[in-house]
């Protein structure tokens, strides 16, 4: 090579390596936390949407963390005290208004025309604001068989008529009465923490109570020990005590697998336990609404989503990934990948289990119909480990209107304290 090829190379390559430099300067890094450490399919996919988004345009760099789901939330919290949060935040829907009220989020700037389609359940809002979206939701049904009904001259319940009160507990009992089944119903009592609220909480909402009065948010005085909350305590323990479901001390691991094994008649479980169940009895599955205790059906709503930090300097590129995550691809991938209800109606049509006649289908459409939120308040992540508390004592014997005056005052004190979190 010559002196002048030499130095033309050279020049070159310095060049090259100045555009480069150039270029990677151009992208600002946005952090962003995650939750799903240690699930493969998740983080696989979480992964590939930061990767495509990060090569999609020249402006923003996603750097992503991922955290076991248990320490997530303290992790967040710590991070908040110490001034050092991501850019992008992974929330928990029900804890959502906390974050935003506690100033760990700001209002999420996203055009509502992004998010129209999106189900009712996926979008946070918190004094009118959109803070967090999710990509998925998650509904609850009564897992049960056909041939289990139809054996028994049980009706199938609708959507559209659904059981009422009184011809669920005669299917419990007419079940209970085979003598083929631990239990007729299980209603998953081994878990704990944020099942209770999402879970039974929709049950009390269905009698006509509720875990905080949703007019004010400023007492739970009526809501929770009104007659409506009595009677439905009343119900709750009576399942107990009539040994229609498994008590407090279930075994995990019935749990998991009870209904597969034939333990249980009907298991009140989420669409994510749904693909075993189908595996193990195909067509013979069912997954029914849940009954009408007398103020319509409910089911609980609201997953994980996605929203931007406070102390975000840069919240336009951390909106402008959000949105990018919204596309409909990704929703039908997170669903395939791990079970979920696509946000949008588009996204469930591209999908093995949602899509119109699909196994799984009738979870979108419970979700559409069924689905309620936990009460939208930074008071929340109190009001729900004292709702837990309190069913947990009532279904091991406690005095039902003791029991729920006190979670009442218990309720009412925290709201106080913290001068009605801003309602």
């Amino acid at each position: 090579m010559t002196r002048t090829n030499l130095m033309a190379g050279t020049i070159l390559a310095t060049a090259l390596s100045a555009v480069i430099a150039t270029g990677a300067a151009a992208q600002t890094e946005l952090s962003m936390w995650y939750h799903g450490a240690g699930g493969e399919v998740e983080s696989a996919i979480i992964n590939r949407i930061v990767d495509d988004f990060n090569a999609s345009q020249d402006d923003w760099a996603v750097e992503l963390q991922s955290f076991p789901q248990g320490s997530y939330n303290d992790s967040i919290i710590a991070a908040a005290l110490a001034g050092n949060l991501p850019d992008i935040i992974d929330v928990d829907g029900p804890v959502m208004p906390n974050w935003a009220w506690s100033g760990y989020l700001q209002p999420l700037p996203l055009d509502e025309s992004v998010i129209e389609n999106f189900l009712p359940g996926t979008k946070g809002e918190w004094n009118g604001e959109l803070y967090s979206i999710g990509l998925w939701d998650a509904a609850v049904a009564m897992v049960t068989r056909r041939s289990y009904l139809e054996d028994n001259g049980i009706r199938i319940p609708t959507l559209e008529e659904p059981w009422t009160r009184e011809e669920f507990d005669a299917a419990l009992v007419t079940l209970e009465e085979t003598g083929e089944f631990q239990y007729p119903l299980d209603v998953g009592m081994a878990w704990t923490g944020e099942w209770y609220p999402y879970a039974f909480s929709p049950l009390l909402q269905s009698f006509g109570g509720d875990i905080v009065d949703r007019e004010s948010y400023a007492t739970a005085e009526g809501a929770l020990n009104g007659d409506a909350a009595i009677e439905f305590g009343e119900w709750w323990q009576s399942l107990f005590e009539r040994d229609l479901v498994p008590g407090t001390s279930q075994d995990p691991a019935d749990r998991e697998t009870g209904f597969v094994e034939g333990k249980y008649a009907i298991s009140w479980n989420g669409n994510w336990a749904a693909v075993p169940i189908l595996a193990e009895y195909g067509d013979d599955t069912l997954f029914l609404p849940a009954p009408d205790f007398g103020e319509g059906p409910v089911i609980g709503a609201a997953s994980w989503q996605f929203g931007v930090s406070a102390t975000s300097e840069h919240p336009e590129g951390a909106a402008a990934f959000i949105e990018f995550a919204l596309q409909d691809e990704y929703l039908a991938e997170f669903s395939d990948g791990i079970g979920l209800i696509p946000a949008t109606p588009t996204a469930a049509e591209m999908t093995e289990n949602y899509a119109e006649g699909g196994p799984m289908a009738v979870f979108y459409e419970l979700s559409e119909e069924q689905a309620r939120l936990r009460p939208v308040t930074p008071g929340y992540v109190v009001a729900a480990k004292v709702f837990e508390k309190a069913l947990a004592d009532i279904a091991n014997g406690a005095d039902v209107i003791d029991t729920l005056d006190a979670a009442v005052d218990e309720i009412d004190a925290d709201i106080e304290r913290n001068q009605g979190y801003g309602h």
